[in-house]
């Protein structure tokens, strides 16, 4: 992909929003099928303009309204907030206190920078195909989580555009939950705890949850290629005393031993597996737990949650389609099927699909002036026309199977009426 020039951002925006964003899909998405009444005009949309002027409280009355905006805005940036009491455009004119949320999808953003005191190959901003993995596992578990554990149906999750992920819960019953239950929600989905100061940020006790568990099968089996050899987290004195701090002090000195003496973190890990065993077999109810090995793999692998973003339910979080101003990235949605082929580095940018609708839009220009006026509204959606398009279609899929869940929902209804009707005649 070629490098994205920020300075061209405002041209370049004018034409994303013209001819490639995948309005109807949006629309489709955000409106859920217009069954309830006002749905889509209560939510809140916030545009983030050149030089971080910032709009809250946007509202609009239906697609056609969203896009005019968006074209004559062209936002750096798009937020989406709750679904308000009242139109978020409108609040001011509210009484005060009345202007609630009251619904939003359960979201989670997972950020690669508060990972920066486990990972060696990157820090803030910065990503790299080594740390990525991060980001697959933490998809992984938090998926198969919120899939099994809590049953929930349809996650739509996206790429940031720089450094993280984000995914959003839509599940009719999810959008409704009160902010005590998404932090029990969250609470439970989080493993590592503590700031900076604190060194040991997992504690297992005897018991393990099924939860851990299934996590742990997961990062197994990225950790040797991940943390061993693409981190190196054994590589030498430095990096080993990090891992040194997280187990007992007792076995401190053995372990140096046996770390001088092997030639690589695969050895090194190795040993302290044998020796965390021996201590754990020795020693029963110690604070430390007989789950060294797995503290440290949770530590150092785990997915690590914004809590607030996901306990809030007026919390704004970026909008998939978005553009990111720094790296000119799409934020696009990810293919579950697909999670371990996500790469973000083939993300398209906005510059590479406006020049090729560029490329395109010039070899059409010829053959559409023979065309017939009729013709003009079957030609292809422009987007399909780029590198955008295979990532419309994963969102597609995610908007089908909701109107699936939808259509039964309804038909579960009219069955249980028709039912009721009959037994009441």
């Amino acid at each position: 992909m070629e490098t994205f020039d920020p300075t061209e951002l405002p041209e370049l925006l004018k034409l994303y929003y013209r001819r490639l964003f995948p309005y109807s899909q949006y629309y489709r998405w955000l409106n859920y099928g217009g069954v309830i009444k006002n749905y889509f005009q209560h939510r809140e949309f916030s545009f983030t303009l050149k030089d971080d002027i910032y709009i809250r409280y946007q509202s609009f009355n239906n697609q056609s309204d969203l896009e005019k905006e968006m074209q004559k805005m062209n936002p750096y940036k798009i937020d989406i907030g709750a679904v308000y009491s009242h139109r978020p455009n409108q609040h001011n004119t509210v009484k005060l206190g009345a202007f609630q949320a009251q619904e939003k999808e359960l979201v989670f953003d997972i950020d690669m920078t508060d990972y920066d005191d486990v990972r060696r190959c990157c820090s803030s901003a910065d990503i790299c195909p080594k740390c990525w993995t991060l980001m697959t596992m933490a998809i992984r578990i938090i998926d198969r989580a919120l899939k099994e554990d809590f049953g929930f149906k349809h996650r739509l999750w996206v790429y940031s555009g720089r450094r993280g992920v984000h995914c959003w819960v839509c599940d009719e019953s999810v959008r409704k939950l009160s902010s005590a239950v998404r932090s029990g929600i969250v609470e439970y989905l989080s493993l590592v705890k503590g700031g900076q100061d604190v060194k040991k940020k997992v504690h297992l006790s005897e018991k393990i949850h099924p939860f851990i568990r299934k996590s742990i099968n997961i990062i197994k089996k990225y950790f040797e290629e991940y943390a061993l050899v693409n981190q190196d987290i054994l590589e030498n004195k430095e990096s080993w005393d990090k891992i040194l701090a997280l187990v007992p002090e007792t076995i401190h000195d053995e372990l140096q031993q046996s770390f001088q003496k092997s030639h690589n973190s695969l050895q090194r890990w190795e040993h302290l597996k044998k020796v965390a065993s021996r201590y754990q077999n020795n020693i029963k109810n110690d604070k430390y737990g007989p789950w060294l090995e797995w503290e440290i793999m949770l530590q150092y692998c785990f997915p690590r949650l914004d809590i607030n973003v996901s306990k809030g339910i007026n919390h704004l979080l970026k909008s998939p389609f978005s553009v990111h101003p720094k790296t000119g990235r799409i934020s696009v949605p990810i293919d579950l099927q697909k999670v371990d082929q996500f790469d973000p580095f083939t993300v398209p940018t906005i510059s590479f699909i406006c020049r090729e609708l560029d490329a395109i839009s010039t070899n059409e220009e010829e053959k559409e002036e023979n065309e017939a006026e009729s013709d003009v509204k079957h030609r292809t959606r422009d987007y399909k026309k780029t590198s955008l398009a295979p990532y419309v279609k994963v969102f597609e899929h995610f908007l089908e199977n909701l109107d699936k869940s939808r259509k039964g929902e309804l038909l579960k209804k009219s069955g249980k009426t028709l039912c009721l009707s009959l037994l009441s005649s």
